[in-house]
């Protein structure tokens, strides 16, 4: 409970900390950006990329494995069914086999050799017991450490690395795209919210003058100097005012928690925007632009292009599967029983070194299937890159014509502001003169509200216009 209300007591803190200063644009972007969520995971998806590199990049080097098995047996192994005989001679100066005269059986009869396949039969047999060939294999315990080395793979090794590399630059320019569209959004709501609070001034300032311009009814129809009619018309002005200054409130409100919320602030934080004070925009610079540095800008087609170069790669790693493949192997084979040096239960190992080779021959025209399929992918690639350049150059263009569009708007509305001014300014001289009408004083407020209205919508257009135009240059933020 202490530590909740810390926490609480801190972020009240924070949020009047910023109710006290002024906030502008820059601030508002840094606080979106260091809170974002989409833009903490595409940095994670950087460094899971960078990782990935890493990792492919140990590929090159040789690796070390080893791996050790026990088994229980059931049955021990016999060399032997049965017994062996085996006949008893001696070795000649020639390192034959032979048999002596006294080795040799007789016919009792006859006293001559006994031949058996024209060969004299030995006389005497040694015995070779079942049990001595008998290897006691209850428990068998295989040790095995072994070492690969690529030599050669067919250019997959190679082309799996650079495809890393590719995926992390991927991940960067993904990243960059969050970036820009993190700022758009922040923009966008923090011009809404200056809008709405240059808009509750004004609806303040209209609802002041009518409410003004009703207490003057007030007294004209008591001293009998105007009809009901005309201070009823004044009422449904004024509550029609009240009615508009409501829902710019509500909107305001709203329009604030959608800017905290970006910011990462308590929904209900409220702090003064440096801007709310509308100032005449800087007109942008609309000089021919190069669409190939655009295009170079645009985070899109940097994505769209190593998407492209990737799938090059995916072409190689496709065809490296029917390449032949070379590897040298040395390992060390340790077991017990072992049958290095006869039969021995004793734990007894060797070395040995090897090179590898491997050669696909035939597999029904896989190969070439895999690398045409590649190739198609990469075809798509290029066909989708084409079609976002074009998109990309329309939107340049809709960007400049709409900024275009709006400083004429503004200039307009200019215009129409001052002839407003004047306009309310004659109309309530009249009426206390009583020339003119009440009707005619409200539609001339009712002007000057929706000129003041559209003045400040222009203004907003081009802050917003001038936003548009730099994200379409691919240079927002930077």
């Amino acid at each position: 409970m202490k530590k909740f209300g810390w926490v609480v007591l801190l972020l009240g803190h924070v949020a009047f900390s910023y109710g006290q200063q002024r906030v502008g644009l820059e601030e508002c972007r840094r606080m979106a950006i260091e809170n974002n969520q989409n833009l903490k995971a595409a940095e994670e998806q950087i460094k899971s990329a960078r990782a990935k590199r890493e990792e492919v990049f140990t590929k090159y080097l040789p690796a070390l494995d080893a791996m050790g098995t026990y088994l229980r047996n059931q049955k021990d192994v016999h060399l032997l069914a049965d017994d062996a005989h085996l006949p008893v001679g001696y070795i000649d100066g020639n390192g034959k086999w032979s048999l002596r005269p006294d080795q040799v059986m007789l016919d009792p009869t006859t006293g001559t050799p006994v031949l058996q396949n024209g060969q004299p039969v030995p006389k005497d047999w040694a015995l070779l017991p079942k049990e001595a060939m008998t290897v006691k294999d209850k428990n068998t315990v295989l040790l095995q450490v072994g070492l690969t080395q690529p030599i050669y793979m067919g250019g997959k090794i190679r082309a799996y690395h650079q495809l890393a590399g590719l995926s992390e630059k991927l991940a960067e320019t993904g990243r960059d795209q969050e970036l820009q569209n993190l700022i758009l959004e922040t923009d966008e709501a923090y011009w809404q919210v200056v809008s709405l609070v240059n808009r509750r001034q004004l609806a303040e300032r209209y609802l002041e003058t009518l409410q003004k311009f009703n207490h003057d009814m007030e007294v004209m129809y008591e001293t009998g100097m105007s009809t009901k009619a005309d201070m009823l018309s004044v009422k449904v002005k004024l509550n029609q005012a009240e009615m508009t200054l409501m829902r710019v409130d509500d909107g305001l409100s709203l329009s604030r928690m959608a800017l905290n919320q970006i910011c990462g602030l308590p929904i209900d934080t409220v702090f003064t925007l440096r801007e709310e004070t509308l100032e005449m925009p800087v007109v942008p610079n609309l000089s021919p632009v190069d669409m190939g540095g655009i295009w170079n800008n645009r985070p899109e087609i940097s994505s769209l292009v190593l998407a492209t170069d990737i799938y090059r790669k995916k072409e190689k790693i496709a065809r490296s599967e029917y390449l032949p493949t070379v590897a040298l192997t040395a390992n060390y084979l340790a077991m017990t029983p072992s049958f290095f040096n006869g039969v021995s239960t004793k734990f007894d190992g060797m070395w040995s070194v090897g090179i590898g080779v491997k050669a696909p021959i035939f597999h029904w025209g896989a190969s070439r299937k895999s690398v045409r399929s590649a190739r198609y992918e990469t075809n798509i690639m290029n066909h989708k890159l084409q079609e976002v350049r074009e998109k990309i150059e329309l939107q340049v263009n809709q960007a400049r014509f709409r900024i275009r569009e709006a400083l004429k708007k503004m200039e307009m509305a200019g215009k129409n502001l001052e002839k407003a001014n004047e306009n309310l300014k004659y109309a309530e001289l009249g009426f206390q003169e009583g020339t003119i009408p009440v009707s005619n004083v409200l539609e001339a407020q009712t002007a000057w509200l929706s000129a003041h209205s559209d003045f400040i919508d222009s203004q907003i257009e081009v802050k917003l216009g001038e936003v548009y135009l730099q994200k379409a240059y691919g240079v927002l933020g930077k």
